[in-house]
């Protein structure tokens, strides 16, 4: 039986495709992983805009937990990202205003796994196209 590692939590953004590839790649991880990418990544699971994503995200990560015995999510956000400007609405938006927007993500998300997973590990990322 083939051992996977991880979930991948990504971002949708075809930009960023490459970029979670390359990181993957050298974290060999190709081929050990279960995937589920929706747009924000950590947002897109923990914002109250995007609240019917919320279950589905559950769902799936308990799914692959059970059918691939993974122990661990790789949560991955990145820079210049729709969602955190989705969320911010109409107010001022630079990077430290977004950089606040992924923190909060990955505090929200953290607080979900170990409530309803407490034996998984998490890690984060924060990619940028100029990685």
């Amino acid at each position: 039986m083939r051992k996977y590692e991880a979930m991948v939590l990504s971002c949708m953004d075809p930009r960023f495709q490459p970029k979670v590839y390359k990181y993957l790649k050298a974290k060999k991880l190709i081929g050990k992983y279960s995937a589920f990418t929706i747009a924000g990544a950590a947002i897109g699971v923990t914002h109250k805009k995007f609240k019917k994503w919320h279950s589905t995200f559950i769902d799936n990560l308990s799914t692959s937990i059970k059918l691939h015995k993974i122990k661990k999510i790789i949560v991955i956000n990145h820079k210049d990202c729709g969602a955190a400007k989705i969320i911010n609405g109409k107010k001022k938006f630079n990077s430290i205003i977004e950089n606040k927007i992924h923190r909060e993500s990955f505090k929200r998300i953290k607080k979900v796994l170990n409530s309803r997973f407490p034996t998984l590990k998490v890690n984060f990322k924060i990619l940028s196209l100029k990685d």
